[in-house]
């Protein structure tokens, strides 16, 4: 049995997450709940929750506040949260899970479903993406770091070091300029998304790379890009006038 904690400022909200709960994830147990930043921290002192279902707006403050006060976290955040478009753009970057309200009973399996794996594997909670996540929000400035799963641990990384990243199934590779490079459990597709406003261009269905750090178009052979690192990227024909126009543009 998974145990679980919900900390919202709406009654109704409380209830029908714990209804979602009994319905669809019955390994998940709620041991209480609460509304409020102080009351929930009392509660979270009294319990050890596996899950901490964590909304943004509380009755006295946010959830931020709260996980500020509270230095141990044992147990794993899913935060819910209505519309709020800053910090759902933090959540993504700091690869925190979060659910959207109202609450999607298939987002709600997928979660636990993690949590739960991780818990049967025995893996550590990270507080590498935590404090991540909490930086980006008391500092209320676009992102200049990203974590990133591997199999093992949540490494954070600044942005303007990623050189490229290149697709390997539904896996990632990230190379960075000191010539390292990382194994990141998500596709590619994802990271194109949520980089494009730092100027990462897709230019091949296998390959993401930093616009900053190119350093020549060489068009024979196909047409690839040289990077500042020494790596080879090919440009797919259907991408080849958006790399001209890119590199007009620099």
């Amino acid at each position: 049995m998974i145990s679980a904690v919900i900390i919202d400022d709406m009654p109704a909200a409380i209830a029908n997450l714990k209804a979602d709960l009994e319905a669809y994830c019955p390994a998940v147990r709620v041991v209480g709940t609460a509304e409020g930043v102080v009351s929930g921290a009392k509660l979270l002192r009294q319990q050890a929750p596996d899950i901490l279902f964590l909304d943004i707006q509380l009755q006295d403050g946010t959830g931020f506040d709260l996980l500020e006060i509270l230095p141990t976290k044992n147990y794993r955040v899913i935060f819910t949260t209505a519309s709020d478009a800053f910090a759902i753009k933090a959540f993504r970057y700091s690869a925190v899970d979060y659910l959207l309200k109202p609450v999607d009973p298939d987002d709600l399996v997928a979660a636990v479903a993690k949590i739960k794996a991780q818990l049967h594997r025995g893996l550590p909670e990270s507080a590498a993406g935590m404090d991540l996540l909490l930086d980006t929000v008391k500092k209320r400035e676009p992102p200049r770091r990203l974590a990133l799963h591997t199999q093992e641990k949540i490494l954070v990384a600044e942005i303007a070091d990623i050189v490229r990243c290149e697709s390997t199934g539904n896996y990632t590779h990230f190379y960075f300029t000191d010539g390292s490079k990382l194994l990141v459990t998500k596709t590619l597709k994802e990271y194109d998304k949520l980089l494009h406003e730092h100027r990462f261009v897709r230019v091949h269905q296998s390959h993401l790379i930093n616009a900053a750090l190119i350093q020549a178009y060489v068009k024979t052979e196909g047409g690839y890009l040289r990077m500042r690192d020494g790596s080879e990227v090919p440009v797919s024909v259907r991408k080849k006038p958006e790399v001209i126009r890119l590199l007009e543009r620099l």
